[in-house]
């Protein structure tokens, strides 16, 4: 599903663990990450948590099929800044998209 950011121009990453996810984002910069609820060794929020800590700058989206309340409502407590049900693609590109205006239009306001 993450592949239809590529036809938007955007460079994805991917990561299939909270292991592989975190040393990525240690390596390098990125200017917002595009979470899973479920991982292998463990949760999104759990990423969530550590890459806000780690990187409070780069704003989280989850992308996740648990769409109930209380789901949402983890995710923002863990730092998230949009929660966004699978399979609705075009609100994640749309999210994308308001998010990375903001931050730039935020950057420029800075200059």
């Amino acid at each position: 599903m993450l592949c239809a950011l590529l036809g938007e121009d955007y460079h994805v990453e991917t990561a299939a663990s909270l292991e592989e996810a975190t040393k990525i984002a240690a390596e390098k910069e990125f200017d917002l990450y595009v979470l899973d609820k479920r991982l292998p060794d463990g949760t999104g929020l759990q990423l969530c948590e550590t890459l806000t800590k780690f990187t409070p700058q780069v704003p989280c989206i989850f992308y996740s099929g648990d769409a109930y309340e209380i789901h949402r409502s983890q995710a923002f407590e863990a730092g998230a800044s949009a929660y966004i049900p699978k399979p609705d693609i075009e609100q994640l590109i749309n999210t994308v998209q308001e998010i990375l205006s903001e931050k730039e239009c935020a950057a420029e306001s800075k200059a």
